[in-house]
C-alpha cells in the first residue's frame, strides 16, 4: 500500500507505530524460542549423556507447532503476540512427556540386580504401556484446563488467554500423540541399529576367540 502511494515532492512514508513494534516483537519471541530450545537440548544432553536421544525428543517441537499452528488456522484466531508466547511456553512442555518416556526405557535397558537389560523392542514395549495412561491423563488435564481460556470464557482478558490457550491445547494435542506414536519408532530405529552393531561386535570377538582357545 506504501508503495502505491503518490506522494507529494520531499515527503517520505514509513511503517512505525503498533506494526513495527510488533514485527520487534515477532523478532524477539522468535530468538527467544531458539535459545529455549537450544537450553533445553544442552539440559536433556547432560540428563541422558547422549547426543542422539535429545534429538529424538526435539522432534516433538515442530509437530507441536504443527498443531498449534492448525487449531489457530481452524478457529481463525491470527497468530499474534499471546500466540507467540504459547508457542515458546510448547517447547517446554511438549518435550515432558518424551522425557518420562525415554527415561523408563532407558531404565529397562540398564543392567539391574545382576540381570541383565532387556532389549531395545522389549524395552520399548513396557516403558510405552507404563506411561501410557500418565501421558495421556497429563495432556487431557492440561487441555481441559485450558479450554475455559480457549472458548474466551475469561472476560476482558481473553485477546491474549485465547490465542495462548489455543496454541497449547494445538499443541499439546499433536505432540501428545506423537510421543506416543513417533517417538518410540525414532528411539527404536537408532538404538536398534547400535544393539544391532554392538551385537554383531561381539559375536566377531567370540568367533576370533575360539580358534585361539583351541
Amino acid at each position: 500500500m506504501l508503495d502505491g502511494l503518490q506522494l507529494p515532492a520531499g515527503v517520505d512514508a514509513t511503517l512505525g507505530g503498533a506494526a513495527s513494534q510488533q514485527a520487534e516483537s515477532f523478532e524477539q519471541l522468535g530468538l527467544a524460542l531458539l535459545a529455549a530450545v537450544a537450553i533445553v537440548y544442552v539440559i536433556m544432553v547432560a540428563a541422558f549423556k547422549s547426543l542422539l536421544q535429545p534429538l529424538i525428543l526435539l522432534v516433538s517441537v515442530p509437530f507441536a507447532a504443527t498443531g498449534a499452528i492448525g487449531l489457530l488456522v481452524a478457529t481463525q484466531i491470527p497468530l499474534g503476540l499471546p500466540s507467540l508466547i504459547g508457542m515458546l511456553m510448547l517447547v517446554g512442555i511438549v518435550v515432558t512427556n518424551a522425557i518420562v518416556l525415554i527415561d523408563l526405557i532407558n531404565q529397562y535397558r540398564r543392567p539391574h540386580d545382576g540381570r541383565a537389560g532387556l532389549p531395545v523392542a522389549e524395552a520399548i514395549e513396557n516403558g510405552a504401556r507404563q506411561r501410557l495412561r500418565p501421558i495421556l491423563m497429563t495432556a487431557l488435564a492440561t487441555v481441559f484446563a485450558l479450554t475455559p481460556m480457549a472458548l474466551g470464557l475469561t472476560g476482558e482478558g481473553g485477546f491474549i488467554a485465547q490465542p495462548l490457550a489455543v496454541v497449547v491445547i494445538g499443541g499439546l494435542v499433536s505432540s501428545t500423540a506423537l510421543t506416543l506414536i513417533l517417538v518410540p519408532v525414532l528411539y527404536r530405529l537408532v538404538e536398534g541399529r547400535r544393539e544391532r552393531r554392538a551385537l554383531a561386535q561381539e559375536q566377531a570377538v567370540e568367533h576370533v576367540r575360539e580358534p585361539a582357545g583351541v
